[in-house]
C-alpha cells in the first residue's frame, strides 16, 4: 500500500474526454463567450434543481453580489450571515456597501443557528444571506419561517450544495429550487461539478432573472445573441451601471458534460462519507459531522472536529508529512485583516457596548472553535477504499500522537 500511495489530495476534480470534446466543440464553433452554450447550460441546470430560472456567471461571488442587489441591499444596510464561511460571503455584502451581521453557527452542522437570527434583526436588516456550509443544508424551514415573519428575504449560498437536498413538504428537493428567493452555485474546482471557474443564480422571480441577464453584460440592452442573429442593424443601449460578470461557452460546455455526471459524483460522495463514518469512529474524542434527518448532503467536504488534546497544525502537518493534503476548519471572516475595524461588521454584542477583539468574539465562539479546532479530510470521486483507509490510519497516529 505505501508504494502505491504517494500522495492523497484534499480534491480532485472528475473530468475527462467528454469534457475536453464538449470544450473543442464550443471552440470550434466561432462563439466561446456567452453564447449557445451557456444559454442551454442554464436551462439544463434549473431542470436539475427544479428551479424555473438559472443565470449563469462568472463565479460565485459575483452571484452572491447580483443576488444582495436584486434584494436591494444598498449602502448602510444590514444582512444577516455568518462568518463562518470563505470570505467571499462577506464581502458580497461589502460590495453593496452593506454591513454583514454576523451569529454563530450550529456546532454539528457548521451552519447558521436559527436560534439567535432574531436577536440582530433591527430596522436596518435587508435580507439573511445563509451559508450551505460543505454541502450541508441549513434549517431552511426555521430560518424561512423567520424571515416571512419579518418579511426578508433570503439568499442561499449554496456554492458547495449543487446535488444536496432537503426534505420538504414530504418529498426531497434539490438545493437550488430554490426554497428561498435566490441560491447562488459555484463551479469552483474545489466544487462538486466544475467549469474551472463560474457560477449560477436560481430563483422563481422572473424579474429578478431578467435584471441579473442585464447586469452580468454590462447592463447591455440587447444580447449578443440576438444582436449577431438579427436580420436589421441593431444598436444597444446601456440604461443602467453593469458588470462584466459572464460565462463563456467553453466553461457552459464542460459544465454541461458535468452536470451528466453530477448524480453518479452524489452517490459515490455519500457512499465514502457513510464509509468514512464506519472506519473512523474508534477515534477517541474525535467528533464526526452530522447530517439532519431531514438533509442529504452531498458531503462537498468531510469535516471532523479533533479531540481537545490536539493540535490542528500540528495533526495537519503529520498528515501531510505522510502525503495527505487536508484543510483546516472554514476561515471565520472577523479575524482577518480586512475586518479588524467594526465598522466593517457587527455581531450581537455590538448592540450593546461590544467587547469583541479581532479573533475573539464570545457571540461567535462555535464559529471559531469550528476554524480552530476542525479538520477536512480528503474526499473525491476517484478516491479509493486503500486511499481511505490510509487517511484514517494516519489521522488516528497523528491524533494519539
Amino acid at each position: 500500500m505505501s508504494e502505491k500511495i504517494q500522495s492523497i489530495p484534499i480534491a480532485k476534480p472528475w473530468i475527462g474526454e467528454a469534457e475536453a470534446e464538449a470544450a473543442k466543440r464550443a471552440i470550434m464553433s466561432g462563439w466561446i463567450t456567452q453564447g449557445p452554450e451557456v444559454t442551454a447550460f442554464e436551462q439544463e441546470f434549473s431542470a436539475y434543481v427544479g428551479g424555473k430560472y438559472a443565470c449563469a456567471v462568472s463565479n460565485c461571488t459575483t452571484a452572491l453580489h447580483l443576488a444582495l442587489l436584486a434584494v436591494g441591499v444598498k449602502p448602510g444596510d444590514e444582512v444577516i450571515t455568518v462568518s463562518h464561511s470563505y470570505i467571499a460571503t462577506a464581502n458580497s455584502i461589502r460590495y453593496c456597501g452593506g454591513i454583514p451581521v454576523f451569529v454563530d453557527i450550529e456546532p454539528q452542522t457548521y451552519n447558521i443557528n436559527p436560534i439567535l437570527i432574531e436577536d440582530v434583526i433591527s430596522d436596518r436588516t435587508r435580507a439573511i444571506l445563509i451559508v450551505h456550509q460543505i454541502g450541508m443544508p441549513c434549517d431552511l424551514k426555521a430560518i424561512l419561517d423567520i424571515a416571512h415573519r419579518h418579511k426578508l428575504p433570503v439568499i442561499e449560498d449554496a456554492a458547495c450544495a449543487i446535488g444536496s437536498e432537503i426534505l420538504w413538504n414530504g418529498q426531497w428537493d434539490k438545493i437550488g429550487k430554490p426554497h428561498g428567493d435566490i441560491a447562488c452555485f459555484s463551479f469552483h474546482p474545489r466544487k462538486i461539478i466544475s467549469t474551472g471557474d463560474g457560477g449560477m443564480l436560481t430563483t422563481n422571480n422572473l424579474e429578478w432573472d431578467k435584471q441579473f441577464r442585464l447586469w452580468r453584460q454590462h447592463g447591455m440592452s440587447v444580447p449578443d445573441t440576438v444582436r449577431h442573429g438579427a436580420k436589421q442593424v441593431i444598436f444597444e443601449s446601456y440604461p443602467m451601471l453593469g458588470y462584466n460578470y459572464r460565462m463563456t461557452d467553453i466553461q457552459a460546455a464542460v459544465g454541461r458534460e458535468q452536470l451528466k455526471r453530477l448524480p453518479e459524483i452524489v452517490e459515490r460522495r455519500r457512499y465514502l462519507a457513510q464509509r468514512y463514518h464506519e472506519i473512523i469512529a474508534d477515534i477517541p474524542g474525535l467528533k464526526l459531522p452530522s447530517e439532519p434527518a431531514w438533509a442529504k448532503s452531498n458531503w462537498q467536504s468531510y469535516c471532523v472536529k479533533l479531540p481537545q488534546k490536539c493540535d490542528q497544525k500540528q495533526v495537519m502537518q503529520t498528515m501531510l508529512d505522510a502525503g495527505i493534503s487536508t484543510r483546516r476548519g472554514i476561515m471565520c471572516a472577523h479575524r482577518e485583516a480586512a475586518y479588524q475595524q467594526h465598522e466593517t461588521w457587527l455581531c450581537a454584542n455590538q448592540r450593546k457596548d461590544c467587547q469583541c477583539s479581532q479573533g475573539n468574539c464570545d457571540r461567535l465562539f462555535e464559529s471559531e472553535q469550528a476554524q480552530d479546532k476542525t479538520v477536512l479530510l480528503p474526499l473525491f470521486h476517484q478516491m479509493t477504499e486503500p486511499e481511505q483507509d490510509y487517511v484514517v490510519k494516519v489521522l488516528k497516529t497523528a491524533c494519539e500522537s
